[in-house]
């Protein structure tokens, strides 16, 4: 395919009639198909079935120490979750908590004890004169939404091939007003990159000029691989260890897109003594979460085996998938210079950046289509995208037919918007 940019302006109108002919005749189609956010589809849920066929005399409603889970206690959760969490992220079973079914609420629990009472003793965030967060981009827009609801100004560190801008971050981190970041280290919201050794060593070196600087390290996707030889994420509190900052990181994972992704069990996992300021304000906080829950999943996946198992069945749904939108943007977009896109090896998503200034403008076209995106821009904070050029795609829970139909509109849809950048009319 020839650059968009070196053509001339008739061929350039040739090619935003053959688009337009294609998008008006999805157009007339009356399409509805919703890629709006990384939900699992019907088959991903059925996987985990057997969780609600669980009875008393499959679990004795009885965690391995003994302890009745109909009963109060057990605040740090049953022992048998927290081995399977402890082995899910790398770390001893006692530096974690078992919580409920969101990892989103307790990362939004974990920033606003920080901002109402500091951590390790620190003075409370919201007592730092105009407290800022870095916010890796283009990055997840709920974890955007909490720093913007705790009044925490977010400064942009862009993503690159290994992670965040090191060179950037570095020097951002050194203003003590700078009290911590974001980020999901494994296959990346939306970008699906995995952090290099290096950055994961870098981030736990770092100079940092708020001694109470922390790291929100969501291992959203940490055993979510599309193919068998997946990435693979160094290990960051045993690399902490090394520099004497295991106290920056504080982890949080859940099995929304293992189990039920409304019903599943969620964790935090933390160094010695950041286990113990949770566990200080949780005993006020709440009794025990949700034993049953955490029995019947450890029933069924009691150890990481089980759980790899789990995403291989998963993997097996989600790659089609992934693929189909992928195969037709190669098709209809390499070679033209007007789009890049990555090829994810596990996560959620497909991350597409068009033509600086075009972003809206291919969303309006395929919203008028039938096809709903992510918003444009939610990939920054504050919902602006400065290039508007970041578009994120989840293919997980349309049909494969659906996906291809989807990723043609997108296709026509960005083939349009650079016709138009370019000056052609694209009626």
């Amino acid at each position: 395919m020839q650059l968009f940019t070196e053509m001339t302006k008739e061929e350039l109108c040739a090619q935003a009639a053959k688009a337009r002919d294609i998008y008006d005749a999805y157009l007339r189609q009356g399409i509805s198909i919703n890629m709006a956010r990384g939900r699992p589809a019907a088959p991903q849920l059925d996987l985990s079935d057997p969780l609600m066929n669980l009875t008393k005399a499959d679990t004795g409603f009885k965690a391995e120490d003994g302890s009745d889970v109909r009963n109060y206690g057990g605040l740090c959760g049953i022992p048998e979750a927290r081995r399977l969490f402890g082995e899910i992220f790398g770390v001893p079973a006692d530096n974690v908590i078992v919580c409920g079914s969101s990892s989103l609420n307790l990362m939004y629990d974990y920033i606003s004890q920080c901002c109402s009472h500091g951590a390790l003793g620190s003075s409370p965030w919201s007592k730092t004169e105009a407290p800022k967060f870095v916010a890796v981009v283009p990055g997840y827009d709920r974890h955007f939404a909490i720093a913007e609801h705790f009044g925490l100004e977010m400064i942009s560190v862009p993503m690159t091939p290994d992670g965040p801008d090191m060179d950037l971050l570095e020097e951002v981190v050194k203003d003590p007003s700078v009290k911590g970041m974001f980020c999901v280290p494994k296959y990346s919201n939306p970008d699906g990159i995995t952090y290099s050794e290096n950055t994961v060593r870098r981030l736990a070196a770092m100079q940092t000029g708020a001694a109470d600087f922390r790291v929100i390290w969501d291992e959203a996707y940490v055993v979510h691989d599309l193919y068998e030889e997946g990435d693979e994420l160094a290990n960051v509190f045993e690399i902490a260890k090394e520099y004497g900052t295991e106290d920056r990181f504080v982890a949080f994972a859940s099995t929304s897109k293992i189990t039920f992704a409304g019903a599943g069990v969620a964790a935090i996992a933390a160094s010695d003594a950041n286990f113990s300021d949770i566990k200080a304000r949780m005993t006020v906080q709440i009794i025990s979460y949700d034993k049953l829950n955490q029995l019947r999943h450890c029933k069924l996946y009691p150890s990481l085996t089980e759980i790899r198992a789990q995403m291989k069945k998963h993997a097996a749904i989600l790659r089609p998938k992934f693929e189909a939108v992928l195969n037709v943007l190669h098709a209809e977009l390499d070679g033209c210079g007007i789009a890049s896109f990555n090829s994810p090896r596990g996560g959620y998503f497909i991350s597409l950046d068009v033509n600086v200034g075009s972003a809206k403008y291919v969303g309006e076209l395929c919203k008028a289509c039938g096809l709903t995106l992510t918003g444009v821009g939610a990939t920054y904070p504050y919902g602006k995208d400065p290039a508007d050029a970041n578009i994120r795609i989840a293919p997980s829970c349309p049909s494969v037919e659906e996906l291809d139909t989807a990723a043609r509109i997108l296709a026509a849809a960005v083939k349009l918007a650079a016709c138009k950048e370019l000056g052609a009319d694209v009626g």
